[in-house]
């Protein structure tokens, strides 16, 4: 058989974009996009798509051009992360809430040609350009309006977004890529732990990874799906893509809260919804959160979700389903896939195996965790710490600009290396434990924050928790947590520290107890732990004694 060859009949890039084109015959008069009083169908939406393409053409942006948008879970949102890659350009979805000096320092590294700007963040971007050295090349401006919010468009911009549709070409037609790993979408990371990266993905990783995540979480066809998850954050999992392959009602949102969530599910009878677990906590503690007429289903990732915040969740009503990703892979590549017969557990049984990540998705070559310096996988026994690493369709290019920074993930064993710590259970279940920043080692003992946190979300007094190091003159390092009460219960700090003296080995129990009123987070909802591990750090090295202090 070696005289078969690949041949044009069977080697057409793969790309996500045809996902869009096939909505667009099988569900063309379904609805596709619900904004306020706005609603699309899908043959509306590849309409849209195709003009904006096109218009965007006209502006001279050419194959692997970035364009970047700053916007919300808006319409124009959603279409770009088809309209952009049409043009044969690159998608840069960036956070709106980051500050001036940030976005532009990403604007300029990115090389961006074109910039969507949302009316609500217009302030904000003029004041990024302004930033720019005089000989920077600044990127056109398009305005997204918004009929809520009457900004009016200025002359730093070139157009209006609804301009460039009205004007756009519906004959266009569309540049598919040479290669299927050509360039799609840029992200930066979200720059918790280190300086952002800017991670590229191909049209290759994007196809499979949105197509992976569809079928991991049983996504049927025409779901109803809430987005709380921002667009902007990795591509909110690939699902934009994912919607239009199962021709998904978009429900979008400008912002949102428990309450806001909790009308949507009633009045479009919402079926999915992607939420980190600062989600979860905030519609478990809610007091609008009452149990749900029907299922919704919720896929929560980002960071470790407390069994106690699952149990709480799915008591509501919620069906929880438990992934695991990075920005490097586009979306989620590990899930708590559920087996039938854990069913007949007890609540808080289930709610402990659904905390855990689980295993490859169907579109992961290989998943392991290893010794980080060795790169020998961990004892199969729930305890040896090991780094999570991948191997798959969808793990990243590498990062723009950044050769040093690709080499260290992408190592020459053929393995991405996540910077996650995590054990394997026997059952080929694997658990994070920590961000390799995250592990504190205190005596000689590696101590996971996570363990210690999902004990302080099981005490009903308890809303947020985050768990640090702190450096001690005995120890090298002991345990420093921060709090925040949820009003239900009455505790005080002697409370808390006495609850997890009963119920963790004496290490592990916090010296340092802080109460806040909240807790920092990123707008993806992760609580930022290097801000809290400046908070410890300034207090200085403590004796051992037991802290405890109210901020």
């Amino acid at each position: 058989m070696d005289e078969l060859k690949p041949t044009p009949p069977n080697s057409s890039p793969l790309t996500p974009i045809t996902f869009l084109e096939r909505a667009a015959t099988i569900y063309a008069d379904c609805p596709s996009i619900v904004y306020n009083n706005t609603t699309h169908d899908w043959s509306q939406t590849h309409s849209r798509c195709l003009k904006v393409a096109s218009s965007i053409a006209s502006f001279g942006i050419q194959r692997n051009h970035v364009v970047s948008v700053v916007a919300p879970n808006i319409p124009a949102m959603y279409e770009l992360h088809f309209a952009v890659p049409m043009a044969g350009a690159v998608l840069n979805t960036i956070n709106l809430r980051l500050d001036a000096r940030t976005i532009s320092v990403l604007l300029r590294h990115s090389e961006s040609k074109l910039l969507f700007v949302d009316c609500q963040s217009k302030s904000l971007i003029l004041e990024a350009l302004s930033l720019f050295p005089p000989e920077f090349h600044r990127p056109v401006l398009v305005l997204i309006e918004d009929d809520e919010f009457p900004i009016p468009k200025t002359d730093e911009f070139i157009t209006t977004y609804e301009e460039l549709v009205e004007r756009g070409d519906l004959g266009f037609n569309w540049i598919r890529p040479k290669s299927e790993f050509d360039p799609i979408a840029m992200n930066y990371t979200s720059g918790t732990t280190s300086a952002p990266k800017g991670v590229v993905h191909s049209h290759r990783g994007i196809f499979v990874v949105s197509l992976d995540s569809l079928i991991e979480w049983s996504v049927p066809k025409q779901p109803v799906y809430l987005w709380t998850l921002p667009m902007f954050h990795a591509n909110g999992w690939s699902y934009p893509w994912g919607m239009a392959a199962v021709g998904g009602t978009n429900i979008c949102l400008r912002k949102f809260d428990a309450g806001i969530i909790y009308d949507s599910i009633n009045k479009h009878g919402v079926t999915h919804i992607c939420a980190a677990p600062v989600v979860l906590n905030m519609l478990s503690n809610s007091p609008d959160s009452k149990p749900l007429k029907h299922p919704v289903y919720i896929m929560t990732a980002g960071s470790p979700p407390p069994a106690a915040v699952l149990f709480r969740t799915e008591s509501l009503g919620f069906v929880v389903h438990h992934g695991y990703g990075l920005t490097e892979t586009g979306g989620l590549v590990i899930s708590c896939t559920w087996k039938n017969h854990w069913n007949k557990f007890p609540a808080n049984e289930r709610a402990r195996l659904k905390s855990r990540q689980g295993v490859r998705t169907l579109g992961m070559a290989e998943v392991d965790v290893v010794d980080p310096e060795s790169g020998v996988s961990v004892k199969r026994d729930g305890s040896t710490l090991g780094e999570i690493v991948l191997k798959g369709a969808c793990v990243m290019l590498g990062y723009i600009k950044d050769p040093e920074g690709t080499s260290k993930c992408m190592k020459d064993d053929g393995w991405f290396y996540t910077g996650d710590v995590a054990v394997m259970h026997p059952d080929g279940y694997l658990e994070i434990k920590d961000r390799s920043k995250d592990v504190i080692i205190s005596g000689g003992e590696n101590l996971s924050s996570v363990e210690v946190e999902s004990v302080l979300y099981t005490h009903p007094a308890i809303n947020e928790a985050a768990v640090v190091a702190r450096p001690d003159e005995f120890w090298g390092e002991t345990p420093c947590a921060f709090v925040s009460l949820n009003g239900k219960h009455k505790a005080s700090e002697k409370d808390i520290i006495e609850f997890c003296r009963a119920k963790l080995p004496h290490y592990m129990v916090p010296k340092t107890l802080i109460i806040k009123q909240e807790l920092p987070k990123t707008s993806t909802g992760k609580i930022q732990k290097f801000v809290l591990r400046d908070i410890a750090k300034s207090m200085g090295k403590s004796n051992s004694s037991k802290k405890i202090s109210r901020m």
